[in-house]
């Protein structure tokens, strides 16, 4: 399956001048909420993610995913791994989980995120889901920034990843893109404006 022509062909890889989540600049920007509006294709996805997941003989009772970007991936993914799902999401900047979601002492649960890029906003979910008892057996996602090292990538973990190095991260492919501080981005010193994907026509 190759995913980058999946997401070429949705119009979710998409090349401009973006400011990302972290601050930093790029001129490429994954936009999976375009991949996963079609039913079809994230099942498609989901289901060759809960592959590679099984044959790693991990297990599962519950997906989890951080609201908004994981929503759809996360749900895809349980059904395909007809496991349950829940999500947390932000509650005046903290990331919770309520909507009468519980956790049981014990249960094995993988994050999901439709891209990871540090993994930052998975491993807050994570520390909320550990704090009511779970234990965090994975984390999973459609694609890989290129950040964190996934189960069966050459890409090496960077300094600036998140997840932790005693679970397994499984994802469908690596996407490494350039990423600029926006003091030195090349693209701002070209004269043109960062905008951020989802709040100006993207």
């Amino acid at each position: 399956m190759d995913i980058k022509k999946i997401y070429m062909g949705a119009d979710a890889l998409l090349k401009g001048h973006f400011k990302l989540s972290s601050g930093n600049h790029s001129e490429y920007y994954l936009q999976s909420a375009k991949v996963l509006e079609d039913p079809q294709t994230a099942k498609l996805l989901a289901e060759a993610l809960a592959k590679e997941i099984k044959s790693s003989d991990i297990e599962i009772d519950t997906v989890c995913a951080p609201a908004l970007g994981g929503l759809i991936a996360g749900f895809a993914l349980a059904t395909a791994l007809d496991v349950r799902f829940i999500f947390a999401e932000r509650v005046n900047g903290e990331m919770t989980i309520r909507r009468g979601f519980e956790v049981d002492k014990g249960e094995r649960i993988l994050m999901c995120e439709d891209i990871i890029t540090t993994g930052g906003s998975a491993m807050e979910a994570a520390a909320v889901v550990k704090e009511l008892g779970g234990e965090i057996v994975g984390v999973a996602a459609l694609a890989n920034r290129g950040f964190c090292k996934r189960e069966g990538s050459d890409i090496e973990t960077q300094a600036n990843c998140k997840l932790p190095q005693d679970i397994p991260f499984f994802a469908l492919a690596d996407f490494t893109f350039e990423m600029y501080d926006p003091a030195e981005c090349p693209l701002c010193k070209e004269g043109s404006e960062a905008i951020k994907p989802g709040s100006r026509g993207n």
